[in-house]
């Protein structure tokens, strides 16, 4: 199992790195007592269970408890076939200052709303803890999408985030989907509606998907489709997205936009994370073309 304890002083950005974990697919809980740490592991680690990797977030929030961490660490370090790695975030006094006065947070060692003599004690209580650990993060310099990318670089590249997309049609005369990130109108396409033996079907039907496929536009389309996805897939992975949403549309759901979106779910799911939805392809087929 792989174990990931992430540590550190208040306001370095433990709940950004925490984030970054859940977006990997890590199991992960924060501010967890450090006395249950060996019962967890030992519950992840049960025939059965499904939890391969995690990410656990101990700080000084845990107050008298905290102080029995390294302990616990001493006794799951100790445990066959458990991969323990401990991750330590720290920034400099005047950043962590400006950062508790701009989230108006109180330090959790503040004593009387010092809270440069509460930073000034997590840092001694805390020196073993980094001393002991496997990376340390500055965070000082770094804006929150730097942060995440600074964590990533910790995972294993297999265990690293990525993208996930979902290539949904819809009918425009149902409403334009909110949640599209991309968006692309098939209207144009020659309309199976029309067709007797193909109206009461979908996209999803052979029939309804090679009459859609057969337009002499569907081709060129599909091709300048796919390059600009080609092009802009990665760098809004690169940028920091975690899921995008491109929204295909034809006049009710059915057909078109169907076909075109299982066309795309299948030329990407080879190399990427990929998920198909319909919409409206559920609704029965009215008068009006679809």
């Amino acid at each position: 199992m792989d174990l990931t304890i992430i540590t550190g002083l208040s306001g370095a950005g433990k709940s950004g790195a925490m984030g970054a974990f859940e977006d990997a697919d890590f199991f992960c809980v924060d501010n967890l007592p450090p006395q249950l740490l060996p019962s967890l592991v030992a519950l992840f680690t049960l025939e059965g269970s499904t939890v391969e990797r995690a990410a656990l977030v101990f700080d000084v929030r845990g107050g008298a408890w905290f102080d029995d961490l390294a302990r616990e660490l001493d006794r799951i370090a100790a445990m066959p076939g458990i991969h323990l790695r401990i991750l330590f975030l720290e920034a400099s006094d005047d950043v962590l200052l400006a950062r508790f006065r701009e989230t108006r947070r109180r330090h959790p060692l503040a004593d009387g709303g010092e809270v440069l003599r509460g930073i000034e004690r997590e840092r001694a209580l805390l020196a073993a803890t980094r001393e002991r650990a496997d990376v340390v993060v500055d965070t000082s310099d770094m804006n929150p999408w730097e942060l995440r990318e600074a964590v990533t670089q910790v995972m294993k590249p297999g265990d690293r985030p990525r993208m996930r997309i979902t290539f949904s049609s819809f009918g425009f005369k149902h409403g334009v989907p909110r949640e599209a990130d991309l968006m692309f109108d098939v209207r144009f396409l020659r309309n199976p509606h029309y067709v007797p033996d193909l109206t009461a079907l979908t996209g999803e039907d052979p029939a309804v998907a090679g009459y859609v496929a057969d337009d002499p536009t569907y081709g060129e389309f599909m091709q300048r489709l796919q390059a600009l996805l080609d092009h802009v897939l990665p760098l809004y992975e690169a940028e920091g997205k975690r899921h995008l949403v491109v929204a295909i549309g034809c006049t009710g759901g059915r057909h078109r936009s169907v076909t075109v979106a299982n066309a795309l779910a299948a030329r990407y799911a080879d190399h990427m994370a990929v998920s198909v939805a319909h919409r409206d392809a559920g609704r029965p087929a009215e008068g009006r073309p679809a």
